[in-house]
């Protein structure tokens, strides 16, 4: 039987991971008729699913004054404990109003139990689910002992209590296995693995694209240049340095490093730092943030918009050298559009996903000269490229494609209500037609 399926978060809006995903799920469930409704802070969905209520955005005001006064401190006062505690009571108000109006009957939030970027939500959605035993499955991309900043704070109660909870109809779902090992450590919670996916059943249309054809003129890349691709925001933990380094050991002025994003909230200074590298090595760096976005458009002096997708049909090669992530949507990314990709081994992929048997160019914290050699390989032999790039394709749709995705969900979407699979109910009603 279909299920209305309320799905919370601080934001649906953007190319997040956690925004990202949860369309994803949302195109999974609509398989087998179940429809999605939208509680957030901020969200580009279809407002005739959604409910948005402002202050449930993590950069509300009020929220943002609260976190001034919780993390960096080990003691809080009354006052912030009273502003907590109210705006938790009105989310709380405003979450039986969602249900009620949609009528959900499966919650699914999406991080706001993992990741304290909003405590007084965390505790809403909390006591919502504890005072009305409704079913959910919680989906946790990154928990708080995972970031420094949340390693000093003064709501630890609130943090046992809500980050995550457990209770007896919530069902908890992470994105990879060092997290279930840690949540049950700390929590005692069970959960179940499911890591990001792409939709490796349906390949994407041809590069021949008349809106991107000139996608590399605008870049300011010839004909004859290869497209290095750094698809990431430019922080830190994303290593963009090791590209830098790799690019110069390459030694060729056809290669030219493009990164898509630019440093967000982050700070300038690791991206200054990045252009003064990039000068030291004589490599070709080039931002093209400002002519991408979310969907295809022309901005205000008549540029183009395209998007991540778009840049990716056009890139030779990707460089991925980050330090640590959560999974890495930007790897099954590549891999979806065939693009061979360089890839630092943090500690996820060296558990979760280098098993798997990806043909992927490998560093281990830096730049080797037999590295340098497997890129220029893969970069100039055609036949060799493809090779690689057929390869890891086949290997993302046997761990990572939407028909995994739904294997879960209809697992855990029977256990929460009682109910055969969908696959079962149709194999079921199929012998009863043929009796």
């Amino acid at each position: 039987m279909s299920k209305n399926i309320g799905f919370i978060s601080t934001r649906f809006a953007g190319s997040d991971g956690v925004s990202l995903e949860s369309a994803k799920w949302a195109q999974v469930l609509w398989v087998d008729k179940h429809v999605s409704y939208w509680y957030s802070g901020r969200n580009d969905r279809d407002p005739g699913c959604s409910y948005c209520v402002p202050e449930a955005y993590f950069g509300h005001p009020e929220n943002e004054w609260i976190n001034e006064r919780i993390w960096g401190h080990t003691r809080r006062s009354p006052e912030v404990t009273a502003r907590i505690r109210e705006m938790a009571d009105y989310l709380k108000g405003t979450l039986y109003d969602f249900v009620e109006h949609y009528q959900i009957d499966i919650l699914i939030p999406q991080n706001v139990l993992a990741i304290p970027m909003h405590v007084p939500l965390g505790i809403a959605v909390t006591e919502f689910m504890a005072e009305t035993q409704m079913p959910a499955i919680a989906h946790h991309h990154d928990f708080y002992w995972e970031r420094t900043r949340f390693s000093v704070g003064a709501v630890k109660d609130y943090l046992d209590m809500a980050f995550p909870p457990s209770l007896p109809h919530l069902h908890h779902i992470g994105i990879n296995q060092a997290a279930l090992e840690q949540l049950a450590l700390r929590k005692g919670v069970t959960s179940s693995l499911m890591p990001n996916v792409f939709d490796f059943d349906n390949p994407p249309p041809e590069i021949h694209d008349p809106y991107t054809a000139d996608i590399r003129d605008e870049i300011g890349i010839g004909p004859d240049d290869v497209l290095i691709l750094q698809p990431t925001r430019i922080v830190p933990r994303k290593g963009i340095e090791h590209a830098i380094k790799l690019v110069g050991m390459l030694g060729d002025s056809r290669y030219k490093l493009v990164i898509s994003h630019d440093a967000g909230d982050e700070g300038l200074d690791y991206k200054q730092r990045l252009e003064d590298m990039a000068r030291h090595e004589g490599v070709d760096l080039r931002f093209f943030a400002a002519r991408i976005g979310e969907i295809r458009q022309v901005d205000h002096e008549g540029n183009k918009i395209y998007t991540l997708w778009d840049i990716y049909k056009h890139a030779d090669l990707m460089t991925y050298p980050s330090t640590y992530e959560g999974f890495g949507n930007a790897l099954l990314e590549a891999i979806y559009f065939r693009v061979p990709v360089v890839i630092n081994r943090y500690s996820i992929y060296v558990q979760d996903i280098e098993p798997k048997g990806f043909k992927l160019l490998e560093m281990d914290g830096f730049i080797t000269p037999e590295l340098v050699e497997e890129v220029r390989r893969v970069i100039e032999d055609r036949d060799y490229r493809d090779s690689v790039v057929d390869h890891n394709y086949e290997v993302a749709s046997h761990y990572y494609s939407y028909s995994v995705l739904r294997r879960i969900l209809r697992y855990h979407i029977a256990a929460l209500t009682g109910e055969a699979p969908m696959s079962n109910r149709k194999t079921s009603l199929n012998n009863n037609h043929n009796r």
